[in-house]
């Protein structure tokens, strides 16, 4: 059976990835700081072959950890690695940016260190469009990097470590940077199921920045795919955006859910003109790399995904909201 850890299961779109490889029949080795959280957030839970799936409590900023992770790799001749872990939330890495730069960077070099060494063939590490900084001109995968955050600034330190240990040692990394991803499970403090909760909730939804930032939003089906691909066929070395060519600002965003849940926009929302520090105005990824390589393309509409994201919330959600059991998930 073929095998695979994937780091950061917890994750929205690690968890969503790990439902993905079990389909194809891997037997699956998870890896996250926390445990698992409610399984309304973890879409493999209802996988036919949830029994191929070994969830492992795992800090990787415990050396001892990261040694436990390094035999784990040994002993199960695992040779397809996927990275999902960061330290996320923009923000908040100017308070305390020796987090960020602990988990995002020295962290991942400690892990990277202790597990070179094995027979891994692919290791696919998640980055972020962060890394390329507020351009707002067509962003390909060689333009260059001005990251404006602490945690941008982490992010594309490890992404110079990852090329330097593959020019030098034959790492065998490669690199995905998406879009604004959404779909049914996400955590709740994203715009998208932030919106919709605080809609169920008869709560305002406030938008920073008057909500002109503009974003590519990409089904998270669509982005698994693509992560499969670059996992499977991309190339050593080479870094992969994914993103769809419509970009949208967060406030028509906000103006689609609402009309979807039948609500007023100018009732329920407040726009804020300060805007949130550090944010950059927008990601204007091209995506042409990776269709004409490996021939990926966001293929889910805006429209078409906020629809079945509201559908799973209601269903799930509705029950929760009218006992005022609010959950509240910020593991990575």
């Amino acid at each position: 059976m073929k095998k695979i850890l994937v780091i950061g299961s917890n994750s929205f779109s690690g968890s969503h990835f790990v439902d993905f490889v079990l389909k194809k029949k891997y037997k699956v080795f998870g890896l996250s700081r926390s445990k698992e959280p409610s399984s309304e957030f973890l879409p493999y839970k209802d996988n036919k072959n949830i029994k191929n799936f070994i969830f492992y409590k795992s800090n990787l900023n415990s050396p001892k950890d990261n040694l436990k992770i390094s035999k784990l790799i040994k002993k199960n001749k695992i040779q397809n690695i996927v990275n999902f872990a960061s330290q996320g939330m923009v923000e908040e890495s100017f308070f305390k940016p020796i987090d960020w730069y602990k988990t995002n960077l020295i962290a991942i070099v400690d892990l990277i260190d202790k597990i070179k060494k094995e027979n891994i063939k692919n290791f696919l590490h998640i980055s972020t469009p962060e890394v390329y900084g507020n351009i707002r001109k067509t962003i390909y995968e060689t333009s260059p990097k001005k990251p404006s955050t602490p945690y941008a600034i982490s992010r594309l330190a490890m992404d110079y470590h990852f090329e330097s240990i593959m020019k030098i040692e034959n790492f065998p990394v490669k690199f995905s940077r998406a879009a604004n991803v959404y779909g049914e499970g996400q955590q709740l403090y994203r715009i998208i199921p932030k919106s919709i909760m605080k809609i169920l909730k008869n709560e305002k939804i406030i938008l920073d920045g008057m909500g002109s930032s503009k974003r590519s939003f990409v089904h998270i089906k669509d982005i698994t795919e693509g992560y499969y691909k670059i996992l499977k066929k991309g190339k050593i070395g080479h870094s992969y955006n994914l993103s769809s060519k419509n970009f949208i600002t967060i406030k028509n965003l906000v103006r689609k859910i609402c009309k979807k849940l039948n609500v007023n926009y100018k009732k329920n929302v407040i726009e804020r003109r300060s805007d949130r520090l550090g944010k950059d105005f927008i990601y204007k990824l091209s995506a042409k790399k990776i269709y004409n390589e490996l021939g990926w393309k966001a293929s889910t509409s805006v429209d078409h995904g906020l629809d079945k994201t509201k559908k799973i919330f209601l269903e799930i959600y509705a029950v929760k909201i009218q006992k005022n059991i609010f959950i509240k998930n910020r593991t990575f």
